[in-house]
């Protein structure tokens, strides 16, 4: 069993419980997501099954969309309203539209963003949330991200009344929304917290391309196919896709170096991997070689060194 499975992740778990029940539903042990989503997030998340495994990285470099209620007025050891609350100030006045406006297109772009210390970031080989638990107060790493867009997907004054809004995010990988809620609270003068999240997009799968895990409960009581998986070209989708000669196949599926001409490297290329294919089923990731120059080498083998899947 090799593929993608688009998983609706339901709230109250985390994506390692998913993993470990998938492990069971599927019966096999080689299940891997592509990116944690906190225990009360719900929505899109891509998991790996079998050969699908070793592309992981690639499927978690894409990007994310998601939607999210921003909520003024308190801020929270979390970011988000699971956390204790440790700072509030009164709404007074009303925040208009426009001002709301404004602060979602100040955050659109490349930004730098500071890692929650409830986040699963390590320092010094600890996760934050480890130091978090601990009471103990680290230096976090700032991180570059990139928000493509930012919508607001209602209307209306922000106020004492109605201290929360909705927004669609559009973002790279390493995007924490909970850390912007709060960068939006800031450009409006109020702390704020995440108060409801849901991942819509990861990669190219959405919302109706996911199955929950009590349909998958279902699937595995019953003796049909394991159609809901899905193909993993799909994981190097980005990256250049070539087709191998009978040649440089049997040099690849030994582990072998090939050449810039096997790989097709043109004049003034910048691109730094290549899926390679033979007979239309991907069989490697190349990467050029560190020590010999105009030579690419392995950097995902996909099948065994016998060609075998």
């Amino acid at each position: 069993m090799n593929g993608i499975l688009a998983l609706w992740k339901p709230a109250g778990i985390t994506s390692h419980d998913c993993v470990y029940k998938l492990r069971k539903i599927l019966g096999t042990k080689k299940v891997g997501h592509t990116g944690t989503l906190d225990p009360a997030v719900t929505g899109v998340l891509p998991i790996m099954i079998g050969k699908a495994t070793k592309l992981s990285e690639y499927m978690t470099a894409t990007g994310k969309m998601y939607e999210a209620t921003i909520c003024l007025g308190s801020t929270t050891t979390t970011e988000d309203a699971t956390g204790e609350v440790v700072e509030t100030k009164a709404l007074t006045t009303d925040i208009s539209p426009d001002a709301v406006q404004a602060a979602l297109n100040a955050l659109t772009g490349e930004i730098t963003q500071i890692p929650p210390m409830f986040s699963a970031v390590k320092v010094n080989g600890r996760k934050l949330y480890e130091y978090a638990r601990l009471g103990i107060e680290v230096e976090r790493p700032e991180r570059q991200v990139t928000i493509h867009a930012l919508e607001r997907l209602d209307s209306g004054v922000v106020n004492a009344e109605n201290p929360s809004f909705k927004i669609r995010i559009d973002c790279s990988k390493g995007t924490y929304v909970r850390t912007l809620a709060v960068m939006l609270g800031e450009l409006l003068g109020y702390p704020a917290h995440m108060e409801d999240l849901v991942r819509t997009m990861s990669g190219t799968f959405t919302r109706e391309d996911c199955i929950t895990l009590e349909e998958l409960n279902e699937w595995k009581a019953t003796d049909t196919p394991a159609d809901f998986l899905y193909d993993m070209m799909l994981a190097v989708q980005n990256l250049t896709k070539i087709n191998l000669s009978d040649a440089a196949h049997s040099t690849v599926k030994h582990g072998g170096s090939l050449t810039e001409e096997e790989v097709q490297v043109k004049p003034g290329d910048t691109v730094e991997l290549r899926a390679l294919l033979y007979n239309d089923v991907l069989v490697a990731v190349y990467k050029p070689h560190p020590r010999k120059e105009g030579m690419w080498k392995p950097e995902k083998m996909i099948l065994k060194t016998n060609g075998s899947n």
